[in-house]
Order: C-alpha cells, then structure tokens, then sequence
C-alpha cells in the first residue's frame, strides 16, 4: 500500500429539496455574486431552474446565467463564460445539471484569475494554483465531478479531448443532492451515467499495488451496491431509495477514496475520449464498450486483478485465473447489456471506427506510453480498440 494524502473538502447536502439550499450554502461560503451554468432544457422545463433563482434572489445574491451547455462540454462556452464573469464582476460560479456543466464550471473558475489561455492547464503548460469556488445543483448521476477535482474539455480546434485532475484546487466547495432530480432521466442517460460511475471505481480498482485490502473491499462494494440498485431504478424510475444509492454511489465513485494508497490505471477513459471526441457518444455508453475490451486484453497477461474482479463482484467460482477473468468479464458484459448499453463499436452506433486515428489521437494526446495498471504502448491500444469492434 503506497503512501498517500486524501482531503474532500466538499460539503454534500443530501436528499429532498437539497436544491432549496443554493443561497444559504452560497452565502455560507462567501459566494454572493454567481455565473449559473447549466444544460439543456430539462432544468428549466423541470421547474429547478425557477427554484434555484428564487433561492438566488432570496438570498441577494447577484448573478448572471450561461445556459445550453452540450454533453462532452468544449472549449467555447468555457471562454465566453471568462468573458462574462470578468465583464460582470462576479466572483463564482453555480453549476446546475451534471458533469458537462460542472466541468465547464470548473474550467472557467480556473480562467478567470489566470492571465493566459484557460487551455494552457489543460494542454500542460501551467499548473492549476487557484480558482474561483464552485457550487454544485447536481442532476445526473454519473460523472462524479461534484466531489472530485477532475475537469474533462475538448477542445474544438483538433479534437482534442483531455481531462485535468488536480487534488484540491477544483473541488465544488458545496453539492446539494436530490435524488428526486433523477426520476425523470431517459433510461439510457441512466444507464450511461451508471457505466461511468463504475469505470471511476474499476479505473482505481485495477492497479500494480499489492495488500491494498481495505480500499478494494471499499470498491467492490460500491460495485455490488451500484449493480443491485441499476436494477431496480431502471426498472422503477421513481424508486427513491434506488435513485438514492445511486446518486451516493456516483460521488464516492469519483471523490478518491477508492483510490487511497494506490497507482491508478485510467487508460479506459483515455480511449473513451477520443471515441467521444470523434464520434460524439455519451461517455458512459462508450465506457461500457472500451473497459470490457482493456479487461479482455489484461485478462490474457495479467489476469490476477481480474480475476479477483471476476470473483468477488460478480461471484465467478473458478479456481484458474484466467478463466475466473474471462467469465467475470462475460457478467460484466451481460450486465451492461441488461440495462440497455452497448458493449461494442457496432451497438454504440459506430460500425467502421476509424482505429488509426483513435491510436494516433490518444498517444498524441497521452504520450508514447500511457496506463497504470501494465504500460501500454500503440500497438496495445489498437489491438484494445480492435477488442472493442467485436
């Protein structure tokens, strides 16, 4: 178990109405002039929009609005919202919605005080040092942004889709949770926001670091709960105690604790950015393609995490590692498969990748060598990709 140093400094406000408290956690942290961020028009349509305004106004807080941001968010609202606030003199920002206005949220407190272009953080010309707070009105459960300092832009000029992890500078100062927010999701957003949430766990849970006992009971625990309750909120979308352990279970999933004491792999969602990039899936569902086709590729020459996987998740009973990896692999698959997500390019909708470009993109985007849990070069990761067109 490798040493390590974890803070969350996040306060999570959890359960009905949670969306009531936007001013007072706002004014609590000093926040009292705000550019809101949010989607499309389900919040408005909803009626949260109108809730968190009046809770704006009640308050006195001054604030301005930076709508209709799109899933896999890109670089150009992120400018416009540095425009806005220095132009109106505001000094946070309110994310309304899920990890595509949280993480342009995020991207625009790191703009604001910085001299340079935002995007010098991201292609690795400068080191966050500060940022504006952020708020978090959270409605999809999935990316786990409320509670991480992890931020994922593309930017529109090439494509480049790239995500900045930072310990502390990003971290949302407050989350309001409603589980209620979440009744009303297309079961495919459901169930793409469930992919994601695992993969942040199976992204820590997959490592080279021995007798890390303690944080892989934490995420195989996180994974039988998250796989018990899909179930039954797919099944039963106003289940409130389901939307609950769901919504929970997609903070922890992302907040670092299933990474203490640990290396941690992530080559999965590298290979799923430049898949989002390019053919502009949701994330989640071209998760629940690549981390089967990562899985399959380790299983053949390091199965020993896969294995363990394969047991203690989804009870595989084989004494043969590689066995026990494959038929865990094979769960896993039919699992995504029963709440409606693709397990291949074809099912995600892409039925001639272009594997060359996505090879060349990633490695120009990650370096020669990208991976945790083995080291992986461009011959590996095309044949992954190849996995995946199966």
């Amino acid at each position: 178990m490798d040493n390590f140093r974890y803070c969350t400094p996040t306060r999570y406000v959890f359960g009905r109405g949670a969306e009531m408290e936007a001013g007072t956690q706002l004014l609590a942290n000093g926040m009292d002039s705000v550019l809101m961020v949010y989607g499309g028009g389900s919040a408005e349509r909803s009626g949260l929009l109108a809730r968190v305004r009046e809770k704006l106004h009640e308050a006195g807080i001054r604030f301005e609005e930076l709508g209709g941001i799109e899933p896999n968010p890109t670089d150009g609202p992120v400018r416009r919202g540095i425009e806005m606030m220095r132009r109106g003199g505001l000094h946070a920002l309110l994310a309304v919605g899920g990890g595509s206005a949280i993480d342009t949220a995020k991207a625009i407190a790191l703009g604001v005080p910085y001299e340079g272009d935002f995007w010098d953080f991201f292609a690795g010309r400068a080191t966050p040092q500060k940022a504006l707070p952020v708020g978090v009105v959270l409605t999809i459960p999935a990316a786990g942004s409320e509670g991480s300092g992890n931020c994922v832009i593309t930017l529109e000029e090439g494509l480049h889709k790239i995500s900045l992890r930072t310990d502390e500078v990003l971290r949302p100062r407050f989350a309001l949770l409603n589980p209620e927010l979440t009744m009303t999701l297309p079961p495919c957003q459901t169930a793409a926001g469930i992919a994601d949430m695992m993969a942040h766990i199976m992204e820590r849970y997959f490592t080279p670091t021995p007798d890390c006992e303690v944080t892989d009971r934490l995420a195989e625990g996180l994974l039988k709960a998250i796989i018990e309750e899909a179930t039954k909120a797919m099944s039963r979308p106003d289940d409130y105690e389901a939307r609950a352990n769901i919504m929970w279970a997609g903070t922890l999933a992302h907040n670092g604790i299933c990474g203490t004491g640990r290396r941690e792999d992530w080559t999965s969602h590298a290979m799923e950015h430049e898949i989002s990039a390019v053919y502009g899936v949701a994330h989640g569902a071209g998760l629940a393609v690549v981390f089967p086709a990562w899985m399959t590729f380790m299983a053949m020459r390091s199965p020993g995490k896969i294995a363990q996987f394969g047991r203690r998740v989804f009870d595989v009973n084989d004494p043969d590692d590689t066995s026990a990896a494959l038929e865990g692999i094979g769960r896993l698959k039919a699992f995504y498969t029963s709440i409606g997500l693709p397990v291949s390019f074809a099912a995600l909708g892409v039925e001639h990748p272009d594997i060359d470009l996505l090879v060349a993109k990633l490695h120009e985007n990650k370096g020669e060598e990208i991976g945790g849990y083995l080291r992986l070069r461009a011959d590996d990761t095309r044949e992954i990709y190849t996995l995946a067109d199966f």
